[in-house]
């Protein structure tokens, strides 16, 4: 923003060129919409992180819900499904807690690049990930394990790639082919 002074009188001229750099205040709503989704999944976590949802605990509600969507399954495959059906849940729900964490820091930081937003929400997924592990290795029934961390940071970093690549593809700019 530029200003003038013709006569005493000053004018402001305000120019395409540059954006206002006003600061304008946000309402606490704002805030709340921007980082209670971010609070309301770590408590998600949180709880899952308990012993009452280790791998002896979901075993058999998680193997009872299967068996009624897909029909019966051996021991020895139920292990392998259950192991990895958990280790989606890891990927997947990490995934989603990059997301979150990119809305509030894309909306906490609106003129930041999304570069730096998305390693923000990374690395605030990595320290949850990693807080949680530790908290798990202090539980009987957990384990609380370096590759698991790497597990929810991959999660974290595959959707959020997919998520850039999606946003790349929706704003795509459409090139006028003007004539020599």
């Amino acid at each position: 923003m530029c200003t003038t002074s013709s006569s005493r009188v000053r004018r402001r001229i305000t120019t395409l060129s540059k954006p206002k750099l006003q600061k304008r205040r946000r309402s606490t709503g704002y805030w709340i919409s921007a980082w209670l989704p971010v609070a309301a999944a770590v408590c998600v976590i949180v709880i899952e992180s308990t012993s009452e949802f280790g791998a002896d605990h979901t075993n058999r509600p998680l193997r009872w819900l299967w068996e009624h969507i897909f029909g019966h399954v051996s021991n020895a495959r139920w292990a392998m499904l259950h192991h990895h059906l958990r280790k989606t849940g890891h990927f997947l729900g990490y995934g989603t807690m990059g997301l979150l964490w990119l809305r509030a820091w894309w909306m906490t930081l609106p003129r930041a690049a999304f570069l730096l937003d998305a390693l923000l929400a990374l690395v605030a997924t990595a320290a949850v990930a990693s807080l949680d592990e530790f908290h798990q290795s202090f539980l009987p029934n957990r384990t609380g394990i370096p590759s698991d961390v790497l597990l929810d940071c991959s999660g974290a970093l595959a959707i959020l790639l997919l998520y850039f690549l999606l946003r790349s593809l929706g704003t795509k700019k459409v090139s006028t082919n003007v004539p020599d």
